[in-house]
């Protein structure tokens, strides 16, 4: 297949609807850090993220600081955590998500441009469009809501070593979930 994108190399740029009808490109926001969060609320790794806490917390702090954090969708109608855009607000809502927008791409074209695999899959893209962190959202691939205890938060770690001029010391991980249902 084609090669995926890579820590250091320019994030494949893209523009794709949110829930609401309103565009987003990457483009606009040079200039930001973005985060993507690929995401399927019926996937159960993701609901551990989403029940404990643990993503919405990340959102709400990192946004609270200016960055853009969207989570992408790119289950295929069908598939599991496809759903049409006022059912995917209701249970935006319903999970707490603090996202700052929730970003639709049904036919997977995007999700592909990433190599997203999984849900929760993350890339943290710097001012400049560059990807700096992409991989697992923590280094606990269960689906268990104790582990949180203990795991190291990667995206987040990153965002903090980034944000006070450090460089990222975990900078790719093994992204782990369910599989992102992409239409054939």
């Amino acid at each position: 297949g084609q090669e995926g994108p890579a820590v250091g190399q320019q994030a494949p740029g893209f523009t794709l609807p949110d829930t609401h009808g309103a565009e987003h490109s990457l483009a606009q926001y040079r200039g930001q850090w973005v985060v993507l969060e690929w995401l399927n609320y019926d996937c159960p790794y993701v609901k551990k993220h989403y029940s404990s806490g643990n993503i919405p917390g990340q959102q709400k702090k990192w946004t609270d600081q200016g960055v853009t954090w969207m989570a992408v969708v790119s289950s295929a109608p069908g598939t599991q955590g496809y759903f049409e855009a006022d059912a995917m607000n209701a249970r935006s809502e319903k999970e707490g998500s603090h996202a700052s927008a929730v970003l639709l791409d049904p036919e997977g074209t995007v999700g592909r441009a990433y190599d997203a695999r999984t849900t929760p899959h993350m890339y943290v893209i710097d001012p400049d469009g560059i990807i700096r962190y992409m991989g697992g959202i923590d280094d606990k691939a269960t689906a268990d809501v104790e582990d949180l205890k203990t795991a190291i938060q990667l995206a987040d770690q990153a965002l903090t070593e980034l944000s006070s001029g450090g460089t990222v010391s975990v900078p790719t991980s093994r992204p782990y979930g369910c599989s992102v249902k992409y239409a054939n």
